[in-house]
């Protein structure tokens, strides 16, 4: 089984990490299941967040007497003191632990320190103070904020999207967190369900310091990961040479599905029409032409150029003409 250090925690974990975010889609019992075959299969770290409705409740139903086998990070979106404790506590109780492995600042749009004014850094601190939590993280979506982070010193481990779609810019970021001793934790290793084949993802990772979350809904996936704990996928010409077509494919703006333009004041469900073009030349057709959708991409029609889920966007896009854009290539297909 390949492992992966997050960097100066000095926490070894397996390489297929699993990212609970998925288990609030599905039953408690089924969530169990899934949970504890994953741990039974070799893995070892779980990803969770306060934000996920129950996933917290799932993970403490299914693994609190194994706690100490496993590695649990999870995360807040706090901005205040107050709501930080009130998280950190929640989340505790939860989990059914009386510790956090690494607790993360989940996606803020500043890089919390000391002496800032929030009071965020100085409460991780003191939780860090307390046997709380060992580890202070944060996840982002944007680049300058990520690097700022991770410059900074004062963060354990940094969660960013990384796949064989990333620019030379998130790869240089991998590495100054190698360079930095940061523990690279990788979400979105699938670009949002963009990518396919997971050997391929799989595969292109192995060549990076970094320690993937996959999010697992269904057995079918978890089976697939679990199979790689004794046979990783290498990379080969084959792959190679998919990868650099699957490159020129995908290249230039795309919605990685995100979703922190969400809600939509008008109900238009951004993160999945404004990548409606792609999904529908990846997925089974019948899918994304079901009345459902149809009526999901009707929705655009409602747009009232508010500009807020482009101001939102942490890519930059310009997301109101994306919409457009994916609507008018969907109509081609009816």
């Amino acid at each position: 089984m390949q492992t992966v250090r997050l960097g100066r925690t000095n926490i070894t974990v397996s390489k297929n990490g699993f990212g609970a975010l998925p288990i609030q889609r599905i039953s408690k019992e089924d969530a169990a299941h899934l949970l504890r075959k994953a741990y039974e299969g070799g893995i070892n770290y779980f990803d969770t967040a306060r934000f996920y409705t129950d996933s917290e409740e799932k993970i403490g139903y299914a693994l609190s007497d194994v706690r100490e086998n496993i590695i649990i990070s999870t995360k807040t979106m706090r901005t205040t003191v107050e709501g930080f404790w009130r998280d950190l506590e929640e989340s505790l109780s939860l989990l059914k632990t009386d510790y956090i492995d690494i607790y993360q600042f989940h996606n803020p749009a500043f890089c919390p320190k000391p002496g800032d004014g929030t009071g965020l850094y100085e409460a991780m601190l003191e939780a860090k103070r307390l046997g709380k939590i060992r580890h202070i993280g944060m996840t982002n979506h944007r680049l300058a904020v990520a690097e700022e982070a991770v410059r900074s010193g004062l963060y354990d481990t940094l969660q960013f999207p990384f796949s064989y779609l990333a620019s030379e810019k998130e790869e240089a970021l991998v590495r100054l967190c190698e360079e930095m001793d940061v523990g690279f934790i990788c979400m979105k290793a699938l670009a949002g369900g963009l990518i396919t084949r997971s050997d391929a993802a799989y595969a292109f990772l192995a060549d990076y310091p970094v320690a993937p979350i996959w999010g697992v809904q269904r057995e079918h996936e978890l089976d697939e990961f679990l199979a790689y704990n004794e046979n990783p996928p290498a990379m080969t010409d084959e792959i190679r040479a998919y990868i650099e077509k699957e490159k020129a494919e995908l290249s230039g703006d795309f919605c990685r599905g995100c979703g922190y333009c969400m809600p939509c004041p008008v109900g238009i469900q951004i993160n999945n029409a404004a990548r409606m073009s792609l999904m529908i030349r990846r997925a089974p057709v019948d899918a994304q032409l079901s009345e459902a959708s149809q009526a999901m991409m009707k929705q655009i029609e409602k747009c009232i150029n508010c500009g807020k889920c482009k101001s939102l966007c942490p890519y930059g896009l310009d997301t109101p003409n994306l919409l457009k854009k994916n609507y008018e290539d969907y109509k081609t297909f009816l």
